[in-house]
């Protein structure tokens, strides 16, 4: 059986530490963190879970949620109301949208420093999928240094962000989307692939490498049951460093969000000593 990346025995940690900085922030500073999730009136049962999820977990350290169902219509006069709301420290768009075409008119409305998803173009924070990412190879103590790493997926959720990151950090990234010829070559030379397109069983086990390291953030509902990218056959292998079906990059990803949304609380409390 491969060795597996969970995000879920990492996350009990960073929860933890998580709560103590809420209630800091509560008992010191008067700042009660508080996060609005926008959905859309056509979210799907799929984003309702995601949704629930989110909420869970920021429950359960203290942070206070909102969620603003919405017309996708009226969602700009939303953001700009929350913008101005001196108790809102972060607001999130959940996606994807009915009308994708609105999404980047969408996200980059809401102010770049209550944008805690990461995903307008003047966001403050990294992108909590990316971040999520980031902790879950250092947590399993993987050097990405001198590593040849494929990402597969060039979304604004996923890919483009975590992608920046590692090449800023001088890493050798290849990107890989649908305009790539040559993906099955590409991912059998990589060390590391993370891949998040949303397109269940893309990659099979003959696109990798002995001993690589794979991160499936990939998601799509298919009968009712969210699945990822990877061919069901790569989890028989016993030679790969991989996420679980189930509780890998997703649970850390939630972390990441509520992380974003304790550092917008901790400004505005630098701000008003």
């Amino acid at each position: 059986m491969a060795k597996l990346l969970s995000g879920t025995e990492l996350v009990g940690y960073i929860q933890e530490r998580q709560a103590r900085q809420v209630r800091a922030l509560r008992q010191a500073s008067h700042i009660f963190p508080h996060l609005v999730i926008i959905k859309s009136t056509a979210a799907s049962p799929v984003i309702e879970t995601y949704i629930r999820m989110k909420q869970r977990y920021a429950q359960e350290i203290l942070i206070d949620t909102t969620v603003e169902t919405l017309d996708e219509a009226d969602m700009p006069a939303a953001i700009e109301r929350l913008n101005s709301d001196s108790t809102v420290h972060g607001i999130i768009v959940q996606l994807p949208l009915a009308d994708r075409s609105l999404t980047d008119q969408i996200v980059n409305l809401i102010a770049p420093e209550k944008d805690v998803d990461g995903l307008g173009k003047d966001a403050h924070y990294d992108s909590a999928t990316a971040t999520a990412i980031n902790w879950l190879l250092s947590g399993y103590a993987i050097d990405l240094r001198d590593k040849a790493i494929a990402i597969v997926g060039n979304g604004r959720l996923v890919g483009a962000p975590l992608a920046r990151i590692w090449q800023q950090s001088n890493y050798t990234v290849t990107v890989l989307d649908d305009t790539t010829h040559d993906i099955a070559d590409v991912l059998y030379k990589s060390d590391v692939i993370v891949t998040a397109t949303g397109v269940p069983g893309l990659i099979t086990s003959d696109m990798i490498q002995i001993g690589a390291t794979v991160i499936d953030a990939g998601t799509a509902s298919e009968n009712g049951v969210i699945v990822g990218d990877l061919d069901p056959a790569i989890r028989e292998r016993d030679d790969l460093k991989m996420t679980p079906e189930k509780g890998g990059v997703g649970p850390l990803t939630i972390a990441a969000l509520c992380e974003n949304v304790i550092q917008a609380a901790s400004k505005v409390a630098e701000q008003d000593q």
